[in-house]
């Protein structure tokens, strides 16, 4: 699998999951029980599997993909973070402070060295 498509159906998954993970914090107002919450959460996360799994597989090289198992572990994460951040700006209205940009350019770093040395 071309490394493009993984790494965007890594992203459209990290959608679903964020979504799934906060969309509820957003409203104060919100007074639904919990189960109500958590089932709606679940929903969410169900295409998420759907996309993450099928990019971790094919993404593999154990399947022909261009990245280790580590690799994709690492990038997953760097996907969360991008994703995270745009969900809390445009969704939660929450701007990240200076401390936890440069905690997400750190982790940006650690994946730069972990695809690092592969041709």
């Amino acid at each position: 699998m071309n490394p493009l498509w993984t790494v965007a159906l890594l992203v459209a998954s990290n959608v679903f999951m964020t979504a799934a993970w906060y969309w509820h914090v957003r409203d104060r107002d919100l007074h639904w029980p919990l189960p109500v919450i958590i089932l709606i959460s679940w929903l969410l996360a169900l295409p998420e599997y759907c996309l993450a799994v099928p990019a971790n597989r094919f993404g593999s090289l154990k399947y022909g993909g261009a990245f280790t198992t580590p690799q994709l572990k690492i990038i997953q994460e760097g996907i969360t973070l991008t994703v995270f951040f745009a969900f809390s700006m445009l969704v939660l209205k929450e701007t990240p402070r200076w401390q936890e940009a440069v905690g997400m350019l750190l982790i940006f770093a650690g994946v730069a060295v972990a695809l690092s040395g592969r041709s």
